[in-house]
């Protein structure tokens, strides 16, 4: 067996090279097999996938590589370490084998020293080739979702490739969730409380590290294991790793404070472009395996749902009430919520990012603010994995930088507030925001905001020209009055009726609010030919051109095809949204 005959964890440089002699003694008479010239597999990748593959508990086996772990991890083990790719730095060249003294190959991958003395190299040496990732955390990941990642492996999750495949759900057998509705029912009791304006929800488990700040303008608490990490990756194609996805990667840990002391020497193939970047600051990590992650491996793996199962009706009953609760019994507001929670690119169209729903949340007074401001943010922050918040003003919108922004001294993207991932909420603070005169960086700064809202792209500055990237975030906006420089798909004035009180919420039902959301809205969408007739009669008829209220609402109850009974209650929401930001007219007496 392969957990028998090699240690993968604790030595998995030994498993390379001895894999490595196994596959030249194998060439036989060939002086040179191809993975000798261009560095590809020769066994050893697929011996770590397998491992991973055949035993449901060996990515547990894994530390994972953080600030805290850091300090006692050693040298050339294997670790795990999850993040979003922030820069992409090119291609490394290095000394990938050499002949040593008894005229035998000797590999260096996997590893940052190619123990080849200065100015040696020769025919008896080959050149290979990775490229360089750097990473980060997950922008805005709040520290439920790190807990989950650090302690809970799902047994349907995708089990990783050494090429970014993956196995599908449909490959895990007699993993479907059991539970009855009384069970669900049962768990969601909620505890009434004493009103805390400043910590409005306090989760059982969790209100040691989800604690509501009372600064309406602070960003989501940053977890203080956060690490940077440089990933080099090998033997895969470019287009399975992009900028802003994130990735869970397996590895080599090459970092060493004794290399790192002595000013990071190496030979003259060394990372120079990497200097801004030293060991002693940035681990390496030589990836070996890797997969990318969605929202579910955020997430608990005690429960699942499935479309149309008769769990989703009481879940989506149950998250609905909370959101009304949260939002001061304001029923259309909380039913415009979830749709807005539910909200993501399915598709594009030209220009058209469809499924998407910005949400403007008007009639936010001072007085208001300070009730739900917060209830809001930290109501959002509890139920999907990556929050970020952005308070906007006119000093902030001239001073900022918004894009992440290429800067040719050091070689490096410098990240900005709007280089998200993908199904990142974004709540915009616009309450602060008053009458004012914009610069040429505010200018653009508005316009970097609007193209968001409108087709989820962001322009990257890269000095000479911009690049266009794909966004996919969901962007919640707070303000006195309608924006015009933000324009929502959606705009609803608040009326909160009360506060409410105070509550725990059951972790039951947050686990379970969570999965739902992150279920249905990554649920594909259809319309059939009558519906599309009747549902384009019905937007020409109200002026209207935008289906994605549609798609989220008949998503939140699991359907993939829209009804006319779920277009019909889409319809009277969108009825009530009118009347109620008609102008009210006051006649004196």
């Amino acid at each position: 067996m392969v957990g028998r005959e090699y240690d993968l964890v604790g030595n998995p440089l030994g498993a390379v090279r001895s894999t490595f002699e196994k596959a030249i003694e194998a060439g036989g008479s060939n002086p040179e097999p191809s993975f000798l010239i261009d560095g590809k597999d020769w066994g050893a990748t697929q011996l770590f996938h397998q491992f991973l593959l055949d035993q449901p508990s060996a990515l547990s086996q894994i530390p994972i590589l953080d600030r805290t772990s850091l300090p006692h991890l050693q040298p050339n083990t294997l670790v795990r370490y999850r993040g979003m790719v922030q820069d992409m730095l090119g291609n490394e060249f290095y000394v990938g084998v050499h002949k040593n003294g008894e005229g035998s190959w000797t590999t260096n991958k996997f590893t940052d020293v190619s123990h080849l003395p200065l100015g040696t190299l020769s025919e008896n040496t080959r050149i290979w080739e990775r490229r360089l990732l750097y990473c980060v955390p997950v922008p805005g990941q709040n520290l439920w979702a790190e807990s989950y990642s650090e302690s809970v492996t799902s047994p349907c999750s995708n089990v990783m490739s050494p090429h970014g495949e993956k196995r599908s759900r449909d490959d895990c057998e007699d993993m479907d969730f059991q539970a009855s509705d009384q069970d669900f029912q049962g768990s969601t009791s909620a505890k009434k409380m004493r009103e805390n304006m400043h910590c409005p929800l306090l989760l059982r488990s969790e209100e040691h590290i989800l604690h509501g700040s009372t600064s309406n303008s602070d960003m989501v608490p940053f977890d203080i294991k956060s690490l940077s990490c440089l990933v080099k990756i090998y033997d895969t194609l470019e287009s399975e790793l992009k900028l802003n996805d994130v990735f869970e990667f397996v590895g080599l840990l090459t970092f060493d404070t004794k290399l790192a002391a002595e000013d990071d020497t190496c030979d003259e193939l060394c990372e120079d472009e990497l200097v801004h970047l030293p060991p002693r600051k940035v681990p390496r990590l030589h990836c070996i395996v890797h997969r990318k992650l969605a929202i579910h491996d955020f997430l608990s793996a005690s429960l699942t749902l499935e479309p149309k199962s008769s769990l989703v009706k009481g879940v989506r009953e149950s998250l609905l009430k909370h959101l009304t609760s949260v939002l001061g019994n304001d029923d259309l507001a909380a039913q415009f919520m979830l749709m807005h929670l539910l909200s993501g690119v399915h598709t594009r169209f030209g220009l058209v990012a469809i499924g998407k729903l910005s949400l403007n949340l008007t009639c936010f007074s001072k007085e208001i603010l300070t009730v739900f401001g917060n209830r809001i943010k930290v109501a959002v922050a509890n139920l999907v994995p990556f929050t970020m918040c952005m308070p906007l003003t006119i000093d902030h919108l001239n001073s900022a930088s918004l894009a992440p922004a290429k800067d040719y001294q050091t070689n490096r993207l410098v990240s900005g507030p709007l280089q998200l991932s993908e199904g990142t909420h974004l709540i915009v603070d616009a309450t602060e925001l008053q009458t004012g005169t914009l610069n040429s960086v505010g200018v653009e700064n508005v316009r970097l905001l609007k193209t968001l809202l409108e087709s989820q792209k962001v322009d990257y500055d890269f000095k000479y020209y911009k690049m266009e990237m794909a966004a996919d975030a969901q962007v919640l906006i707070l303000s006195e009055g309608k924006s015009n420089i933000l324009p929502a798909d959606v705009i609803l004035p608040f009326h909160p009726q009360a506060p409410g009180v105070s509550e725990y919420v059951d972790m039951e039902a947050l686990k379970a609010w969570r999965c739902y959301l992150a279920t249905f809205r990554s649920l594909q969408h259809s319309i059939d030919s009558e519906m599309q007739k009747i549902v384009e009669d019905d937007l020409v008829a109200a002026r209207q051109s935008d289906r994605s209220l549609g798609s989220s609402d008949f998503s939140s109850f699991g359907e993939t095809c829209l009804s006319l009974e779920h277009w019909q209650m889409v319809m009277e929401m969108e009825r009530l949204r009118r009347e109620r930001s008609k102008p009210k007219i006051v006649i004196g007496h």
